[in-house]
């Protein structure tokens, strides 16, 4: 009697322990229609006419302005040609890029929906939304990443977790979606070699893009908060202190793995590729830098340091590095990390740098609105005025149609 006591004490043990698993394990599961998802993670779409190719208008530039409204400028007329904006957005933010793509803007905005947009005359091909949440931020930092007929992005949730979504461009449907390990995610993904990949709290992974199949995994000792990038052989990506790593892309193994200085971390999206180099923005207490490293061998090139500042965005333009920091400082660095360019800007940018076609000039937002810079003269034109200076600014993003 004392032995079956124990037998039946150990089964419902086993059952307390692992029978109530699959309940409480929202992750691991790609589901391909509404039908697994909860109200919160569903998508709806509605198809307004057919995605076809559009004509590019060139003479503009898309300002998704900082408290969430997007807008195509005319930069000759210095007018607004068309606006939209998201249903019931839960503030005032834009937060999210804009991907173009024949002609036709794929435009996440922050309460989830996404829309599909005729650049010429702001006029919607389709709108999907990723769940039904109006109080909480469900896109953010995201960039639509578009492939084979998908569109690729993450969606966060306070209650439900984060998931993966790939959605169908030509009506903004579901193709499948995948339940990710953090509730906090805004990292977007990268779609490489038909696989898309995108680190979750401590873990990498590797999807198969056509049907969300999870094809590979790597555990990490601590978070991976860098945005994922390609050479086109292998997988670059950083953690949320101070390491780099290579990865192979079929199976996801360590390459090689690289160390910034001990107290500089936060990659996130400052990170970029070019000519078998690395180029990445690191953060610190004291000392921000710029590092140049070697893609193949895991080795740093050189590094160019800002003492007491922090820098706050980096892109390449023509085999240079540009960037800002947070104390308005405006660098241009060469391949061989020479400067070649630095001033005191009087505004602070907000967004990403856009360089028009004039190679003395280039475009930024700031609080006030649109700047237009004077490389020559080191000169702020504000080329488009907001009527009103926005609080606690957290980003806008510029796009020069061409």
């Amino acid at each position: 009697m004392k032995k079956k006591l124990i037998t039946l004490l150990f089964i419902f043990s086993v059952l307390n322990i692992f029978g109530q698993a699959p309940a409480t394990s929202k992750t691991g599961k790609t589901i391909t229609s509404n039908a697994g998802l909860s109200p919160a993670e569903m998508v709806t779409n509605k198809a307004i006419r057919p995605i076809k190719k559009i004509p590019l208008d060139d003479t503009s530039i898309l300002i998704y302005d900082y408290d969430g409204s997007l807008f195509s400028f005319d930069l000759v007329s210095e007018s607004i040609n068309w606006t939209v904006k998201a249903t019931d957005a839960p503030s005032e933010m834009c937060a999210n890029k804009i991907t173009l793509l024949n002609g036709v803007l794929y435009v996440p905005f922050i309460n989830g929906e996404i829309f599909a947009i005729d650049n010429q005359s702001g006029d919607l091909f389709w709108k999907s939304r990723l769940g039904n949440i109006t109080d909480q931020i469900v896109l953010k930092d995201q960039t639509p990443i578009i492939n084979d007929g998908k569109l690729f992005i993450t969606a966060q949730n306070q209650n439900q977790g984060s998931n993966l979504y790939a959605l169908d461009i030509k009506d903004g449907s579901l193709v499948w979606n995948y339940k990710l390990d953090s509730a906090q995610n805004d990292i977007q993904p990268l779609f490489f070699n038909n696989k898309i990949f995108l680190p979750s709290a401590t873990n990498l992974y590797s999807f198969d893009a056509k049907t969300g199949k999870v094809l590979s995994q790597k555990t990490f000792e601590e978070n991976i908060t860098g945005k994922p990038i390609t050479d086109g052989e292998n997988i670059f990506i950083a953690s949320e202190k101070n390491t780099l790593y290579a990865l192979s892309p079929e199976k996801l193994d360590i390459l090689w793995q690289f160390k910034f200085d001990e107290n500089q971390n936060n990659v996130k999206e400052r990170i970029l590729y070019k000519d078998k180099k690395i180029f990445i923005g690191v953060q610190g207490s004291q000392i921000s830098s710029v590092y140049a490293i070697d893609s193949k061998a895991g080795t740093q090139i050189w590094k160019v340091d800002f003492k007491d500042d922090n820098i706050e965005y980096i892109t390449e333009e023509v085999n240079n590095i540009w960037g800002y920091t947070k104390k308005k400082k405006l660098f241009q660095l060469d391949f061989n990390g020479e400067t070649v360019f630095e001033t005191k800007l009087t505004t602070l940018p907000v967004s990403n740098i856009e360089f028009p076609a004039d190679d003395n000039l280039l475009y930024y937002y700031c609080d006030a609105g649109l700047i237009q810079f004077d490389l020559t003269e080191k000169d702020e034109n504000v080329y488009y005025m907001r009527t009103t200076l926005g609080d606690n600014v957290y980003t806008s993003y510029l796009k020069i149609i061409r």
